[in-house]
């Protein structure tokens, strides 16, 4: 599977929400549908606005699979309903996201869409597994079965839903309402919002490293909505170009080529000095704090980091 949030962005710091979402559109195929079918909390609609509530922090608790389809896709029009129906059987253990690509450019982006459909798994805020094309339902009952066998340690909304318990929500400690007040403006996608919502607990709780990784991880994604491929070959037609090399790197990060953001930015770092190096090297420490704990590209990058600058 490639997709290019795969280890781009990694939201693991934030509080998680589960509310469940109901879906009032109909499916590509118009029958058995989210509306069709009645509110279901285990199908919900997707779009750009609530992307990171109902799929990156969701995945916190439970696998969340994203149909990617479109209203022309023949394929998405078989494939829609069976994953439908499997999500209504799966009783809350995991959570069918359905993404329209024409309405949702930015999120077909977001996996590298080439052909629809596309179905990725998301756990933890990142992608963990996916296929393109239709399938039949036996084959994708067993593909979700080994999803959960995989993830039921991880993600504790899978053995409370299984277990007949409330659900993700049961597991949750009570919201802190200014998490809660970031998380609303980042579903707007108010990115000014939000980093204010997690400066102003900064400002009274510098120590709060929830608040810390948010606010790391909202700027990034901010960053990362305007990458742009072409800053790529700008940066390298001019090497010396401190604010080119800086939009490559990020646009090469959220298209799930840290490996080489990283490396541009050490070389950027060896090639500069005094200030300019200080802000090269603090913007890649940035994009670190962005990745889990123990990701090896970063430990990788860590330790070129120090041989560039001793």
């Amino acid at each position: 599977m490639s997709a290019a949030m795969a280890g781009a962005v990694d939201l693991s710091a934030l509080k998680s929400r589960a509310e469940a979402a109901n879906s009032a559109a109909q499916s590509p195929g118009g029958g058995d549908g989210c509306a069709a079918g009645g509110s279901h909390p285990a199908i919900i609609e997707v779009t750009e606005a609530n992307f990171q509530a109902e799929v990156v922090e969701r995945s916190l608790q439970v696998p969340v699979v994203v149909d990617l389809w479109a209203t022309w896709c023949e394929p998405c029009k078989q494939l829609s309903p069976a994953l439908e129906k499997l999500a209504r059987e799966g009783n809350g253990a995991w959570v069918l996201a359905k993404v329209d690509v024409d309405a949702n450019p930015r999120i077909a982006q977001l996996f590298q869409v080439q052909s629809v459909p596309m179905v990725i798994a998301v756990a933890g805020g990142q992608p963990v597994d996916g296929f393109a094309g239709a399938q039949p339902e036996p084959q994708l009952r067993e593909w979700i079965n080994s999803l959960l066998n995989a993830l039921r340690d991880q993600l504790p909304g899978i053995r409370a839903a299984e277990e007949g318990g409330a659900g993700a929500e049961a597991e949750e400690e009570p919201e802190d309402p200014r998490f809660t007040a970031a998380e609303d403006a980042l579903e707007k996608g108010d990115y000014a919002a939000a980093q204010a919502a997690y400066q102003q607990i900064l400002d009274s709780e510098p120590n709060n490293e929830q608040a810390k990784a948010a606010l790391v991880q909202v700027r990034f994604m901010e960053r990362a909505e305007q990458a742009d491929p072409a800053a790529i070959e700008r940066a390298d037609a001019a090497p010396d170009d401190i604010d080119a090399q800086i939009a490559a790197a990020d646009a090469e990060v959220a298209f799930d080529k840290a490996d080489e953001g990283f490396a541009r930015l050490i070389q950027t770092v060896k090639r500069t000095s005094g200030d300019d190096r200080d802000r090269v090297r603090t913007h890649l420490v940035e994009l670190f704090e962005i990745f889990p704990e123990g990701d090896e590209r970063v430990a990788k990058a860590r330790r070129n980091l120090a041989s560039a600058l001793f």
